[in-house]
């Protein structure tokens, strides 16, 4: 088996993140890995239709980046405080197309990905970000639903 260096455990700071925490500990514990933390914040360019000055969207973009800059640290600390071999990273664009060209660029090795289990006009209207990466993904892609119990 291949070995997994680099995890990739894309957050979107929802109450989902942290229920995915363990399984990445415990991946990144048995691999010796290291973790990278992503979160993709949308850009702007989805309300081109809408008339707001260029420079006031540059701006709520450089505050809307450095407001998750401080919630990943935040969410470093509490979740990963206990291991030191963890990076993260605040980028702008598509969710699932930054995921997968950090992917390339990181030269990750693994994705650990929540599912949020959308269902009917919800999952019309958003799509499914882990679909499309579990899909396109060049290395492996485990993917949890966080609102699934074992039934026993």
């Amino acid at each position: 088996m291949k070995d997994v260096e680099r995890i990739l455990f894309p957050v979107d700071f929802s109450d989902v993140s942290p229920t995915i925490v363990p399984w990445v500990m415990t991946m990144a514990e048995k691999f010796n890995s290291k973790v990278h933390l992503l979160f993709v914040a949308r850009g702007l360019e989805y309300y081109s239709s809408v008339y707001v000055s260029y420079v006031s969207i540059e701006d709520f973009e450089r505050q809307v980046v450095e407001g998750s800059e401080t919630t990943m640290d935040e969410f470093i600390k509490k979740h990963f405080s206990g291991y030191a071999d963890c990076l993260g990273r605040v980028v702008v664009g598509d969710p699932a197309e930054e995921i997968l060209n950090y992917v390339e660029k990181e030269k990750i090795d693994m994705i650990i990905i929540p599912t949020h289990g959308r269902k009917g006009i919800e999952k019309i209207l958003f799509g499914s970000v882990a679909r499309r990466v579990i899909r396109m993904s060049p290395v492996p892609v485990l993917s949890i639903n966080p609102h699934r119990k074992r039934k026993i």
